[in-house]
């Protein structure tokens, strides 16, 4: 190449740039002094930022002389580093498309050098449709492209929904956004830095890369999972309207991420009517494609050990049959009476201006068959979605609130409610208040009146704050869950000892050795007598010794924290 132009003959004058000079400073350079249309601007810097410069001309050798000394003194003025350099050219060459002897410039196409005029390059580059994705290695490249003469006239509106619903978000986004010109994923340099259209269009050094889109599997308690993108861009056409949208992650150390959906639209109202169009589909279609209805659920930030991100963990829990739950006749019916009756009367109760809330305390000794009784409501509620929540998980309440409200009807159970629950007395500070308050509210129908069953268990019904459990509207009914009776002890022995060969006298003395101990001990007696009896006799017989035996180690020969830890404290004590 040759800085010097020769006297006479054609001269061809090359741009080159190392991704160091902004890109507006090349576009207003091609405009001001090569004369460039904005589009023709548009086209050009972004082959100069793909393939490190372009080739213009020839020119006549006063025409390109004075072309570079122009250029040259406002690259000076503005301090850029951009070099331009001139060499001699053939005589004017024919353009590769229309065939006509123009001046034309390099460009590469499908990974070939072909030579076309401005007229044609653009023709070539005007529409989107008509460029591979591949043609793009930068994010701004490709919206420059899309949005070739309106760069200054777009605007963006966005929505940001939990990132635990991202199941549903996609699913809304796959049916929304079908037929895009283009679709790309992006490389997120900076993980706590939420990718935006603003930094999209940016160009310079750390302007965000085009990259293979990246999915995560998300389970949803079916067969397959969701496959759920971790962002992406799309460009798309509606008529003659241009618009873009921007899936990414919107993230905050500690809390739970956010999925960000945002638009890019041309100003005015034909392109704030459609993002209203198009923000209402999206949140019509991630609301009623409900992934999680009707299942059994909990929130749940980490990845199982197959590597997917759930965000919601799905319980699979077979389902509980009526005789499998043993409980007194009349407790029983109480629980049904204030549960499934209840559900069952929810339209005519809304007919009649009553609440469809309910809030319903299981309470007794520890192992006597409260969460069995819950798996027994959650697998036999119709189209209930259950989500449970442990005490550590408290803080959550305003999510598990948030998809119990989405996922209507529901149940919400709340695990050993009297840990965050407590008497304010015994309370150590406003943190812990503060989640009581929350709880409170939340149960007091301060929001609006849902369908939503809410059931707290507890082993300390006397340490519970009376502002809960003392107030008809949030604990409408209580419901002991006791020790299992002589008959009690007898469904027991026969539900887990079903496969067992228990002679009636067998049978007898486990319900005379196990007065006072909790359903729990009893499941636990049932596998020792099969150990037993599987040493002795490859399980073909229970005595009455391999009672002694079991009952003896789980009550006295541990002491009293054993027993107490296997359920046989009253028991033990009673003996």
């Amino acid at each position: 190449m040759h800085d010097k132009i020769a006297e006479t003959g054609p001269v061809r004058l090359f741009l080159h740039d190392e991704r160091e000079t902004p890109l507006d400073f090349v576009q207003h350079l091609l405009r001001t002094v090569f004369g460039k249309s904005e589009r023709e601007g548009i086209a050009l810097a972004a082959q100069i930022w793909d393939e490190g410069g372009i080739s213009c001309g020839p020119y006549p050798a006063p025409v390109a002389r004075a072309l570079l000394d122009a250029a040259n003194e406002l690259i000076r003025s503005d301090d850029h580093p951009l070099r331009i350099t001139a060499e001699p050219a053939e005589a004017v060459r024919p353009c590769a498309l229309c065939d006509g002897q123009k001046p034309v410039t390099d460009i590469f196409i499908d990974g070939g050098t072909v030579c076309l005029c401005t007229e044609c390059m653009l023709s070539v580059r005007s529409s989107s449709e008509d460029v591979p994705s591949d043609e793009f290695r930068y994010a701004f490249t490709a919206l420059e492209w899309h949005f070739a003469g309106m760069r200054h006239q777009i605007v963006t509106r966005s929505r940001q929904f939990p990132g635990h619903m991202r199941a549903d978000v996609q699913i809304a986004i796959d049916r929304l956004f079908t037929e895009p010109l283009h679709f790309f994923g992006l490389h997120e340099a900076s993980r706590y830095e939420t990718v935006d259209f603003a930094a999209l269009m940016m160009g310079g050094r750390n302007t965000p890369a085009i990259a293979p889109p990246q999915y995560h599997d998300v389970d949803i308690g079916e067969g397959e999972p969701v496959k759920c993108l971790v962002n992406g861009l799309w460009l798309c056409c509606s008529g003659d309207l241009r618009y873009a949208v921007l899936l990414t992650f919107h993230r905050e150390y500690g809390r739970e991420s956010g999925l960000r959906i945002e638009l890019a639209v041309p100003t005015g109202a034909a392109g704030s009517n459609f993002a209203k169009r198009i923000f209402a589909e999206l949140e019509a279609a991630v609301d009623g494609a409900r992934s999680y209805r009707g299942k059994i659920l909990s929130l749940d930030g980490d990845a199982d050990y197959r590597g997917r991100s759930r965000g919601v963990t799905v319980h699979r829990l077979a389902t509980v049959e009526r005789d499998a739950v043993i409980l007194p006749d009349r407790t029983l019916r109480l629980l049904e009476r204030n549960v499934l009756d209840f559900v069952g009367s929810r339209d005519l109760l809304r007919k009649l201006g009553q609440s469809t809330r309910k809030g319903i305390l299981l309470y007794g000794p520890p192992g006597t068959g409260k969460t069995h009784t819950i798996r027994y409501l959650a697998t036999n509620l119709p189209g209930h979605t259950t989500l449970i929540i442990t005490a550590e998980q408290v803080g959550m309440l305003g999510a598990y609130m948030s998809l119990a409200r989405l996922l209507q009807p529901s149940m919400v159970v709340i695990e050993d409610v009297d840990l965050i629950a407590r008497s304010r007395e015994q309370m150590d500070g406003p943190c812990e208040e503060s989640l009581l308050n929350k709880l409170l509210n939340e149960m007091d129908g301060l929001k609006e009146d849902c369908d939503i069953l809410f059931v707290l268990t507890t082993n300390r019904p006397e340490e519970l704050e009376g502002a809960l459990a003392g107030r008809p509207g949030r604990i409408d009914q209580a419901i002991e869950v006791p020790l299992p009776d002589e008959i009690g002890r007898r469904k027991l022995i026969r539900l887990y000892g079903k496969d067992l060969p228990l002679q009636p006298p067998i049978i007898d003395e486990a319900v005379r050795r196990t007065a006072g101990v909790s359903a729990a001990f009893i499941k636990e007696l049932m596998r020792r007598l099969a150990q037993t009896s599987i040493v002795r006799d490859d399980g073909n017989e229970v005595t009455t010794g391999d009672i002694d035996t079991a009952v003896n180690e789980m009550l006295f020969d541990g002491g009293r924290l054993n027993a107490k830890l296997l359920g046989g404290a009253q028991g033990m004590s009673a003996g």
